[in-house]
């Protein structure tokens, strides 16, 4: 099968050119790490089926870093491969900020991101993809506040503490953990921004990954 965007002009153009070049790199994803993204792939095609909505709702401790990501490029590979019928959602076991350092990673790959209030102790930012594609308001919540689904949705745990911390997720249908290292180690070290840059190109691989295989 082929994994070639299937509305490639839809994005600001270094997003787009980003976006081609990590299409190529499938092949880092390991065997064992495949079979995990497969059951995302498989939750999506049968609610395509189906003919219903497929609800995602990535779930970090603090939905600070790794459950953003997971919300924002879940959300452009659906895009990406023409997934109409697929939204993404992030919460956190509690609330705190999404973090500027993960929202200057986006930037940094053509995002364009903006707030009212970058002071504000949990800012809402507005994350655009393309001139043509509605805006995704970002900004930490519990993973059972609005705007996320209430029931019907599947929870994808980004982080081992959300995991452990939540056996059952109220009203999700399926429960998947895919575990992603917190960049938040690196925070203040001369490292910071490579490994903000490793995880946000690792969340988009894998998310494209799940979604080219959806038909």
């Amino acid at each position: 099968m082929s994994h070639r965007a299937s509305q490639p002009d839809l994005f600001f153009p270094p997003l787009a050119d980003y976006l081609e070049n990590v299409m190529r790199e499938f092949e880092l994803i390991a065997s064992a790490r495949r079979e995990e993204l497969e059951h995302l792939t498989d939750y999506v095609k049968a609610k395509r089926r189906a003919g219903l909505p497929a609800l995602i709702n990535y779930i970090c401790t603090h939905n600070s870093r790794r459950s953003h990501l997971g919300q924002i490029w879940g959300q452009v590979a659906a895009w990406c491969y023409g997934l109409s019928h697929v939204s993404t959602f992030s919460g956190g076991t509690e609330a705190t900020a999404f973090n500027p350092r993960a929202v200057a990673a986006l930037r940094s790959v053509g995002f364009q991101i903006s707030t009212d209030d970058s002071q504000a102790s949990n800012p809402r930012y507005q994350v655009l993809a393309g001139t043509a594609l509605p805006s995704m308001c970002c900004y930490s919540k519990r993973y059972d506040d609005s705007p996320n689904p209430p029931s019907g949705f599947c929870a994808v745990l980004t982080c081992t503490q959300a995991d452990e911390a939540c056996p059952l997720v109220p009203g999700c249908e399926l429960r998947l953990p895919i575990r992603y290292e917190d960049p938040k180690v690196a925070d203040d070290t001369p490292q910071e921004a490579n490994r903000y840059q490793e995880r946000t190109r690792q969340i988009c691989r894998e998310m494209l990954y799940a979604m080219s295989l959806v038909s």
